[in-house]
């Protein structure tokens, strides 16, 4: 399929595929150093698959190659006019339970029991209500593979700008080469369609669950900007892991702050699997409201 088409029927797809890519994704961001562990977990009970590096470059060729300028624009206009799914966050979130529900051979858990730990883990550490509710929602985009996307490239994935070069900090760099913006003589440029420090809210990053969750809620909370920034920009690795990019950061210091949100917000996202199992009955009172604290119109366009 040419990457300018975007896919309504999507009712098919297999989201065991999905999440099974997707976790792949964050493995080898361990193994190639991508990602720290959090203080006091133990390392060795973490999946190591040996032929994770193969599957994930093959799939990162696949994501260099059609993320495009050109899709993007097509990708966030459909976004823009198509008609949206209307749901409760909590509904939202047993949607994902049943497309994606005993996929993660790091735990037997369900997709919510997995946004319950994050939530948790962050509640334990006194973190902000705000932030557990992010912890809660922020893997929600994933349902972007059900609603308008081309397959795994556009949902998962680590992310990027588009419209300027693609930095050697990216994964697996040389896999651009087939883009066809790494030859544009604008696109191919360090600033390429952005001036220096423009600040990051006015740069085009790679569509995917991120993006598309952070366009989903941002509208539609009261979520506080390092909120949106965890959602945003906590696959943008190139950035807050490997430091590309600063000449697009705003001087005004609001880039570095959601930089610092951001760095604290992963590991609750990564390392939170190797806790206790969530009563889901239990813990739905006191989320729920959490959620109607954040999300006073409680039915979300998705």
């Amino acid at each position: 399929m040419a990457p300018g088409i975007l896919v309504d029927d999507t009712s098919s797809r297999d989201g065991l595929q999905l999440e099974e890519t997707s976790d792949n994704i964050d493995a080898v961001n361990v193994i190639k150093g991508k990602t720290n562990f959090a203080d006091g977990k133990d390392k060795t009970q973490f999946r190591q698959y040996e032929d994770a590096c193969d599957r994930v470059k093959n799939f990162y060729l696949e994501q260099h190659t059609k993320q495009t300028v050109a899709y993007n624009l097509k990708a966030r206009n459909h976004y823009k006019h198509r008609k949206p799914v209307e749901m409760t966050i909590w509904e939202a979130m047993e949607k994902l339970n049943t497309l994606i529900d005993d996929s993660d051979p790091d735990t037997s858990l369900s997709q919510i029991q997995h946004l319950l730990q994050s939530a948790e883990a962050m509640r334990r550490d006194g973190q902000p209500r705000w932030m557990q509710v992010t912890g809660l929602i922020h893997d929600l985009g994933k349902l972007l593979f059900f609603y308008g996307s081309e397959g795994q490239w556009d949902v998962v994935g680590d992310t990027f700008p588009v419209g300027c070069a693609f930095d050697e900090r990216i994964i697996y760099p040389g896999t651009f080469a087939a883009n066809p913006d790494s030859q544009d003589p604008i696109y191919a440029t360090e600033l390429g369609v952005y001036t220096p420090n423009c600040g990051l809210d006015n740069v085009m990053l790679s569509w995917g669950h991120d993006e598309y969750l952070y366009h989903v809620v941002k509208d539609q909370s009261t979520l506080p900007a390092e909120a949106l920034a965890m959602i945003r920009y906590h696959s943008f690795y190139p950035w807050h892991k490997e430091g590309a990019y600063r000449h697009l950061m705003d001087l005004e210091g609001h880039d570095e702050k959601m930089l610092a949100a951001v760095k604290e917000f992963n590991p609750y996202d990564l390392y939170s699997k190797s806790d206790g199992v969530p009563d889901v009955e239990k813990l739905k009172p006191y989320y729920m409201e959490l959620i109607d604290e954040f999300f006073p119109e409680r039915v979300l366009k998705w």
